[in-house]
């Protein structure tokens, strides 16, 4: 992928999901009058697998940026971006249970059961959303507040002056303006 890593790509699906869930949720739980059908249900756990899987692909392609960007970004905001994103994910992997409880009890038609569960899984999709945004926080500060993308910049790989630091050049060449 052109010399750039992967894991700014990757990282994207599961903050948006997790941002978009509540309001799935939370909409299938209005449209429905509190009682979700099964596709609702199922679009849900499908939703939330998907952020789940996301989430597990992100850490492990952040593990290879580790080894990137050590050099230039202090270790505790590292480790404080990677303990973010593991309680991130293991989260969405409980509010993950959480739904597919919620479709199994939809299945067997136990109503009141499918009702509770998809309400707790609304309301964990919040806090996952909440794990989310704070995991994306911490990561942004890696890059925009310790300059983490410096360490893929072909002026920190020739171990010259990062690219967006060097002072701008003047052209001092011939004068082409009809002044």
């Amino acid at each position: 992928m052109n010399g750039l890593p992967l894991h700014p790509a990757v990282v994207h699906i599961p903050v948006a999901l997790a941002l978009v869930l509540p309001v799935l949720a939370i909409g299938v739980l209005v449209a429905a009058r509190l009682k979700p059908g099964r596709q609702a249900l199922f679009l849900l756990v499908a939703a939330q697998a998907a952020l789940v899987i996301g989430g597990f692909v992100a850490m492990q392609t952040g593990e290879g940026a580790e080894h990137e960007v050590k050099g230039v970004v202090p270790r505790a905001a590292i480790h404080e971006h990677e303990e973010h994103a593991e309680t991130f994910v293991w989260v969405g992997v409980g509010a993950l249970v959480v739904a597919i409880a919620a479709l199994g009890s939809q299945i067997a038609r136990k109503e009141a059961a499918a009702r509770a569960l998809a309400l707790a899984f609304a309301v964990a999709t919040l806090v996952v959303a909440f794990l989310g945004f704070r995991t994306g926080e911490a990561g942004g500060e890696l890059v925009y507040v310790h300059n983490a993308g410096s360490a893929y910049s072909r002026g920190a790989e020739a171990g010259g002056v990062p690219n967006d630091t060097q002072p701008p050049t003047e052209d001092h060449g011939s004068d082409d303006d009809d002044d």
